[in-house]
Formats: structure tokens, C-alpha cells, sequence
């Protein structure tokens, strides 16, 4: 390990309280700071835990420069926990990577200290802490990018399952009212939720309503039919519903075959075949008179 490595070292460990003082009154005093997302209290455990685990790296890499050997590995964990922590709490990327580069100012102070009167010694350590700080910044912004790529990815999912929801109108009948675009992901989605309702329900009749789809092209169509021929392996048959003017004009001048699926203009069209078929009518009682 080299002098200036062991330099860094032996400020983290001996002047480790002044340090973490110094860097918490650095942070709190950054124009913006995000009190409201995270008290004093908690920005200090974290500083705390931070300078800890920076030690012990630091003391057991060979070398500074480059962050991603296997003695690192402790404190990339502890970063990456932190960035998620911080990506979930509403902090944006900049706010997450100065809780790392805050630390040059207090840290280089506290070199100058240890280094007085040795001007190249002095040089060389904040050299190399300016090149640990910025690997383990950088780190700390991939973490926090990562991290935010996952919750969007979560919500995405939870946004498509929440879009295909599956409801029992009837004895042996489910419709399937759909909102919004059809991709080859939400199908797969859209598949698995009729047919576990079908399932569940023990349904003959599977309504997929597509009044709320804007556009049907040939991809959309390709995607409805393999719902229906999904939903009829399971012994249920599809009526398809929300047949707009302009979706039947598409579907002709795209030279689509519908022809083996049972459509209708109107989702209550279609309650009424299906309910015709499980055999059950709908009547119109007779007003009551004065």
C-alpha cells in the first residue's frame, strides 16, 4: 500500500469524528439541501456508516484508483443500498452523488492538517483521494440510475396489471375490458390474467372489450387473437366488443380474418349474447302504474 493510501487511511481512522463533523456540516450547508426527505439524524448514521466502510477498503486495497476489486466489494454494497434508499425517497442523481463528493472539501482539510509543511505530500494525497472520491461518486450515480431503472421497470409492471383487469359479470361469463395500447408484453399479461379468471370462475364466455384500445392494426389484432385462442384451449369462446366504424374500416383494409370470432359494436351487446348462450335472457319488466 502506498505512503499516500496509508495517509488517507490514518486520517478515516484518527480524525474520523472531526471529519464526519466537518462532512455533515458540509452536506447541510449544500444550497437545496433535502431536509424534508432526510432528517439530520439519518444523514449522520449514514456518513457514519459510510466512513467506516471507506476505512476498512481503504485499508485492505492495494490501491485507490480503481474501485471495483473484490476489497471494494463492502463498500459498493453499502453505496448501492444507499442509492436505492435515496432513489425511493425522491432524491434526484445529483443530490445522491453529492453525498460522496461533499466529502473532498472536509477531507482534503484534513490532509492539508496532517501534511503540514510536506507541499508534494500534500499534492499527492488529494490527488489520490480526488480519485477515490470521484470513482465512488460515479459508483454511487450507476447505483442511483439502476436503482431508478428498477422501480419504473416495478411500476410499469404494476400499471399493466392494474390496465387488464378481469371481472365476473355473470355465471360463466368474465369480460375483460381493455384500456390503451397492445404489446407483445402486455399480451402475455393480459393472456395469463383471462385465463386464470377463467379458471377460477369456471367460465364458458370470455368478453374482451377493446372500446378503450385506440388504434387496432395488425400487430393489435395478432395479439387479440392469441387471447382468443388462448381463452378457447381453455374451453372458453371470445366475444370481442368495442368494434368502433373506424376499427371495422382498419380491420377490412388490413384484410384481417375475424370471421371464427363472435364481435359486437357494444360491450352491452355483447353481455347480452353472452348471457343468451349460458342461458339466461334479459327482459324489460313492466312499470308499475299510479
Amino acid at each position: 500500500m502506498g505512503k499516500d493510501t496509508s495517509v488517507i487511511e490514518a486520517v478515516l481512522r484518527d480524525a474520523r469524528d472531526p471529519l464526519l463533523e466537518a462532512w455533515v456540516a458540509t452536506q447541510l450547508s449544500v444550497p437545496g439541501v433535502r431536509t424534508d426527505l432526510l432528517s439530520e439524524g439519518e444523514l449522520r448514521t449514514d456518513s457514519r456508516r459510510f466512513l467506516d466502510a471507506l476505512a476498512d477498503a481503504v485499508a485492505q486495497a492495494p490501491s485507490t484508483t480503481d474501485v471495483t476489486g473484490p476489497e471494494w466489494a463492502g463498500i459498493r454494497e453499502h453505496l448501492t443500498t444507499l442509492s436505492r434508499a435515496r432513489a425511493t425517497q425522491g432524491f434526484t442523481p445529483t443530490e445522491t452523488a453529492t453525498f460522496i463528493f461533499s466529502l473532498k472539501r472536509p477531507l482534503f482539510a484534513e490532509l492539508r492538517s496532517r501534511l503540514d509543511g510536506d507541499a508534494e505530500g500534500v499534492v499527492a494525497a488529494m490527488w489520490e483521494a480526488t480519485e477515490l472520491l470521484d470513482g465512488l461518486g460515479l459508483f454511487t450515480s450507476e447505483a442511483y440510475l439502476r436503482s431508478r431503472e428498477d422501480v419504473i421497470r416495478r411500476q410499469q409492471d404494476e400499471l399493466i396489471e392494474l390496465s387488464t383487469p378481469v371481472v365476473k359479470l355473470w355465471d360463466g361469463v368474465v369480460a375483460l375490458p381493455l384500456i390503451g395500447t397492445l404489446d407483445s408484453a402486455r399480451t402475455q399479461v393480459v393472456m395469463e390474467s383471462l385465463l386464470e379468471k377463467i379458471v377460477e370462475t369456471d367460465s364458458t364466455i370470455a368478453i374482451i372489450d377493446i372500446t378503450g384500445v385506440p388504434t387496432v392494426d395488425t400487430l393489435v389484432a395478432q395479439h387479440l387473437l392469441k387471447a382468443v385462442a388462448a381463452a378457447r384451449l381453455m374451453g372458453a369462446h371470445c366475444i370481442i366488443s368495442g368494434i368502433r366504424p373506424q376499427i371495422a374500416q382498419t380491420i377490412v383494409h388490413l384484410g384481417l380474418d375475424l370471421s371464427e370470432v363472435t364481435t359486437k359494436a357494444s360491450l352491452a351487446d355483447a353481455v347480452v349474447v353472452a348471457l343468451e348462450r349460458t342461458g339466461y335472457a334479459i327482459t324489460r319488466r313492466r312499470a308499475a302504474t299510479a
